[in-house]
């Protein structure tokens, strides 16, 4: 089960030898700590590909050797600590791409030569590089690193022979800039620009055009056969990737111009700050002219709205189910709106973007008309949202808070707890008995509440008081009244 280990905690022990090769079957390691032991040897360059790791500590050992270049592949590392041993050498260049990197410890060593030219290093405290045999670089309580004098003449000849050697390069270059971009222009072919979410694209080693090709190869260039559902600004495809991993690919609309665009950015600056269990997981995504998409978790069941439409999947939704439904939506609200800073407020919740999985779990989706609240600040912008959702007074104050959404929860909650938007059943009645019906719809409503809290079976056709209910609703509708004595029960 090593392939399954994600925290390794040795520290304190009496272990020798070299370090382990084999570490590198754990994929999955984010903590690794062999601190105060007796390992011997160098630093074994499989650590390199422990990709997930974020603490690494090799501290108080008998290290010796250099430190292997792969430790610079490490792209997630946060804390680094190889204090106290005997490890010599300079620190590796590739240490430089470590910009996750913010605590450092490579005191009392043997090391030498300039430090990486990152945060980590530059504001590290004496405490944490003192103790070598010559560290240097652009930290104050370093040394700088020596710049070596020439002579007059040699510096005359290594001016001219680099002057040509540009001339050469800048000629070469602009003849293969030229090149590439005539063989572009004859097939048509965009190189991919991508912007990579982390938690994503390390499954794939960083590499955001193999993951962009795979895609388009799963969905065989979008065919509209793998199409699961197709919204305001995009298409949602389900993809099957080559781990196994199933996700949903949604492929933004190519004429939707800058309203498309402002929402792709919505999405993707919000979704990449904010984590929640009831808010749609972003993968990754894609910014380019040819395709543009963002890549979610996969959800079973679909929307809400989907499942409530179908007779056959709505009577699976069983009471407690549809109140986890209503429950699971409300957190996804109250992270946004209290535990955000700034709080961000939705704008279109509706039954068509909550997402169910496996188990029923309400996972909020679709952030392209979401904005973040200043309360310092008006918050002004043109109306969003989706007609019987939005709170009626959006359409003349166009001001943004939170009570858009808590308007818009409502309507979901009725629609979750009825099996029916609200307004379909006042919509489809003739004008001359809306009134009434109106009357009829509220005690009908005030009934089911009634039904359920008294009945909590998980099984609607069990409930012991659904023949006594019934009978109440038949009443209502011929009398048009109720009892005083249900009255009094709500």
């Amino acid at each position: 089960m090593l392939s399954q280990l994600e925290e390794l905690d040795l520290s304190a022990n009496k272990l020798s030898g070299p370090i382990p090769t084999h570490l590198e079957q754990c994929p999955k390691l984010s903590h690794l700590s062999l601190r105060s032991n007796k390992f011997s040897g160098t630093v074994p360059f499989q650590l390199g590909s422990l990709h997930f790791l974020e603490d690494l500590d090799l501290s108080q050992n008998f290290l010796t050797g250099q430190l292997p270049l792969e430790l610079g592949y490490l792209q997630n590392l946060e804390t680094f600590n190889i204090s106290h041993n005997n490890i010599s050498g300079s620190i590796p260049s590739t240490f430089k791409e470590m910009l996750s990197l913010t605590s450092v410890d490579v005191s009392y060593n043997q090391l030498e030569g300039s430090l990486p030219h990152i945060k980590a290093f530059i504001e590290a405290p004496i405490e944490a590089l003192e103790n070598n045999k010559g560290l240097c670089g652009n930290n104050s309580n370093l040394k700088p690193c020596p710049i070596f004098k020439k002579k007059s003449n040699d510096v005359v000849i290594i001016s001219v022979i680099v002057s040509i050697l540009v001339t050469i390069l800048l000629f070469f270059l602009i003849v293969g800039v030229l090149t590439i971009r005539l063989k572009r222009e004859m097939n048509h072919i965009e190189e991919p620009r991508v912007i990579q979410n982390k938690t994503f694209f390390v499954e794939w080693g960083h590499d955001g055009k193999k993951v962009h090709q795979e895609i388009v190869e799963a969905t065989e260039n979008f065919d509209s056969k793998y199409c699961i559902g197709v919204g305001g600004y995009g298409s949602v495809y389900k993809t099957q990737l080559s781990t196994g991993q199933v996700v949903a690919v949604k492929k933004i609309h190519k004429n939707g111009g800058v309203a498309n665009e402002e929402a792709f950015e919505s999405e993707t600056s919000i979704l990449t700050k904010i984590r929640h269990r009831n808010i749609i997981k972003l993968y990754g995504f894609c910014l380019q002219t040819r395709h543009s998409f963002l890549v979610y978790e996969f959800m079973e069941r679909g929307s809400l709205a989907k499942i409530l439409t179908d007779n056959g999947k709505a009577t699976e939704l069983e009471w407690a189910a549809r109140v986890n439904v209503v429950k699971g939506l409300a957190n996804a609200i109250s992270y946004m709106h209290h535990e955000c800073c700034p709080c961000v407020v939705h704008r279109d919740i509706s039954s068509k973007n909550v997402l169910l999985d496996g188990d029923y779990e309400a996972h909020l989706s679709d952030f392209g008309s979401a904005r973040t609240v200043d309360p310092d600040s008006s918050n002004w912008t043109s109306f969003a949202g989706t007609f019987g959702y939005a709170a009626p007074e959006l359409a003349y104050t166009m001001e943004v808070n939170e009570k858009c959404d808590v308007y818009s929860f409502g309507i979901v909650t009725l629609e979750v707890i009825m099996g029916s938007h609200p307004g379909d059943l006042i919509s489809s009645l003739p004008y001359h008995h809306r009134h009434r019906r109106q009357q009829l719809f509220i005690m009908r409503f005030r009934l089911e509440m009634y039904w359920i809290n008294a009945c909590p079976s998980k099984e609607p056709n069990s409930k012991a008081s659904g023949f006594h209910c019934t009978y109440s609703i038949c009443m209502c509708e011929s009398k048009s009244t109720i009892s005083a004595n249900y009255e009094a029960s709500f």
